[in-house]
């Protein structure tokens, strides 16, 4: 069954190639779908092109097939296009000629971009929910490991002492930049083109704005071409949140995998917690950290593959733009599978204390030393002098001792001002 059915049967292996995965993409659509259709009925029945007494039996039908959406028995039968098809047949098949009203108004076009839209909107939320939990793991961590020092590094050389709690909460504010991403794109997706039909509107006085507040839409898409524009600007804002947020956690994995490294051994985790080798009897790997610095590559790829499916596209719908839940569809699940598994293994993370009073870290204190002497009234410029030829004469001996308090820094970490500034941003997502 096709929406579009003119008598005459397609040719099996163009309808092959041009459906694609999206019988089983589109099951992720099914509950969206049924809830566009309610509101869009609703608005129908407002406007006198579906009868006062047919609407609860419209509603009726549809809360049925919505219920089997959100258990996971919802299928589309084999010769069924799509999602909008399947949902249709399913209400003729029950109601009769009643179930084809439905349509009236809008086009598979503002369809799937409604099914889109409150799709991604969902899923926006969710991975922020992820973010927001990833986020007080490593707060946790920063605040447990808060006084215990590491090595920094710069141009991977020893460079000035830092600590755990430094290291751990420098993510954790990272993350509050990447829900400011998410955000953006959850304002780009909470946008109402429902009524912008095929991109061109309908002669049916339609009530556009009575569909944005029953589906809770922050605003319309006002403009009905600008409406059809926005598939592809949907997914490609949620690609660069995403690819945002996945390379922030990739930095973290390849400092976990350099870490755990016996050259430096900053870090480990539990055995159960790490993978071995066929040959080494002693190996520990952090594989975890590995795979998930690939999916995180991986991801940030997105907004390259989906820019360049778009790119130089005529104005109004083409297909394809089909293709996009090929990439999006996948990415969402990802990453938030990728922040679930970094909660899990972030939490089981050991430090080791004594690292920083190995030799090798003894020149993390020069600078300490030299602004001591600074503080003790030698010109900046002297004092560094002095404590660089100590250090070249080999005659350095550092005193180990680090005073740092201004906000953000080792002794100040700022943590409850960090946390605010995730409320507040995550705020804005609600």
């Amino acid at each position: 069954m096709k929406l579009w059915d003119k008598g005459y049967d397609e040719n099996q292996r163009v309808d092959a190639y041009t459906v694609g995965q999206d019988r089983q993409l589109d099951l992720r659509l099914a509950k969206y779908d049924v809830m566009g259709s309610m509101a869009h009925i609703k608005m129908l029945e407002s406007i006198g092109l579906i009868e006062h007494d047919e609407l609860p039996v419209l509603l009726d039908a549809l809360q049925e097939i919505l219920r089997t959406a959100e258990d996971g028995t919802f299928t589309i039968d084999d010769g069924i296009e799509d999602v909008h098809s399947q949902v249709e047949f399913l209400l003729t098949q029950k109601l009769g000629p009643l179930g084809k009203k439905i349509h009236s108004g809008r086009s598979r076009n503002d369809q799937v971009l409604v099914d889109l839209k409150l799709f991604m909107r969902d899923e926006l939320r969710q991975i922020a929910e992820g973010v927001v939990a990833l986020f007080e793991v490593l707060q946790e961590q920063s605040e447990k490991y808060k006084d215990a020092l590491m090595p920094g590094y710069t141009h991977m050389q020893v460079a000035m002492p830092s600590s755990f709690g430094l290291w751990f909460g420098a993510y954790a504010e990272t993350l509050v930049d990447d829900m400011e991403m998410l955000v953006a794109a959850y304002n780009v997706a909470n946008q109402n083109p429902l009524g912008s039909a095929a991109g061109y509107g309908s002669s049916f006085p339609l009530n556009r704005t009575m569909t944005t507040e029953l589906l809770q839409f922050d605003t319309l898409h006002y403009n009905v071409v600008a409406a059809q524009m926005s598939r592809g600007k949907t997914e490609r804002s949620a690609a660069y949140a995403i690819a945002g947020l996945a390379s922030t956690i990739a930095k973290f994995a390849m400092d976990c995998c350099l870490f755990m490294c016996q050259n430096f051994a900053l870090i480990s985790l539990p055995d159960e917690l790490t993978t071995g080798s066929s040959i080494m009897p002693h190996k520990k790997n952090p594989d975890v950290f590995e795979i998930t610095r690939g999916k995180c590559n991986r991801l940030q790829s997105l907004p390259a593959e989906i820019s360049l499916l778009t790119t130089n596209l005529p104005l109004g719908y083409q297909r394809d733009l089909q293709l996009l839940k090929d990439v999006i569809f996948p990415a969402t699940t990802e990453i938030k599978d990728v922040l679930s598994m970094m909660c899990f293994m972030i939490s089981h993370i050991r430090i080791n204390r004594d690292a920083i009073n190995d030799p090798r870290y003894d020149y993390l204190f020069t600078v300490e030393d030299v602004n001591r002497l600074v503080l003790s009234g030698t010109p900046f410029r002297d004092a560094y002098r002095e404590v660089g030829m100590q250090v070249q004469r080999g005659e350095y001996h550092p005193t180990r001792e680090v005073h740092h308090t201004h906000e953000g820094s080792i002794g100040n970490l700022c943590t409850a001002q960090i946390k605010a500034k995730m409320e507040r941003a995550y705020a804005k997502m609600k």
